[in-house]
């Protein structure tokens, strides 16, 4: 298997070319990250993309969608629930719908929490392509547009990402690839929800409302990512650190 990846210099949003050989078959996974590079690279190793494939809605994952299927004239795939979100979709995913491009299968895991539809799609039993569910070291937020909720995004994670095996790597949405094994080992959140370390329980206001601090942990992009408790409904939730102020 063959897998490139580009990345945007703003979003940091990856896309992905993965194919079963040269002069084979071929898919992309989001469409974010530059084009110019993933296209000599289709042309290079002459290759027929079958799919393009959307892990979710958010424009920094499906910004160059028309360009890749105006050139291959391949259909654009997601879940079915955020069809209205895409405005459109060509072809409608759901949870273990299996899709087969040359020697490349791929099961699709519907893994909801920072959107309705997210996706991950796992390739020939030998990776999984988490979109914002899942990054090296960090997890994905629950604030963003078309989000459920925080026990989706947990559930998303430790019943379906981590139920896959620990060797399978892992090339999330935004920038470097991991590993479920080095996830379950040392992602901040995961060690939380599984018991292996304690949550802290720190005062403070998050979007201006007071909560309790449990963890706050660096995030992809240089930033921090948060786990809050809020004060008025005992809610939980992932958010942003910039939106966490932590009381003196």
């Amino acid at each position: 298997m063959i897998i490139e990846k580009t990345m945007s210099e703003n979003w940091l949003s990856n896309t992905y070319l993965v194919a079963d050989k040269p002069g084979g078959h071929a898919v992309l996974v989001d469409t974010g990250g530059p084009t110019q590079p993933i296209m000599e690279r289709i042309q290079e190793l002459k290759l027929t993309v079958t799919h393009v494939l959307c892990t979710h809605h958010h424009i920094d994952h499906v910004t160059h969608n028309a360009e890749y299927q105006a050139a291959f004239d391949c259909p654009i795939c997601g879940h079915a629930s955020e069809k209205s979100l895409f405005g459109d979709l060509d072809v409608e995913l759901e949870h273990n719908q299996e899709l087969q491009s040359g020697e490349l299968h791929i099961r699709p895991l519907h893994i909801p929490g920072h959107t309705l539809g997210q996706l991950g799609f796992v390739v020939n039993d030998e990776c999984v392509f988490t979109g914002d569910t899942l990054f090296q070291g960090s997890v994905g937020g629950t604030r963003g547009p078309g989000h459920t909720t925080y026990e989706d995004l947990q559930h998303s994670i430790m019943d379906v990402l981590m139920s896959l095996p620990k060797s399978m790597a892992v090339h999330p949405g935004h920038v470097d690839p991991t590993s479920i094994g080095r996830e379950w080992e040392e992602n901040p959140f995961i060690r939380i929800w599984r018991g292996a370390d304690p949550s802290a329980e720190k005062a403070c206001k998050a979007f201006g409302k007071p909560a309790s601090l449990l963890l706050r942990a660096p995030d992809y992009d240089g930033g921090t990512k948060c786990l809050v408790r809020f004060e008025a409904d005992q809610m939980l939730d992932v958010v942003p650190g910039s939106k966490v102020i932590e009381d003196a």
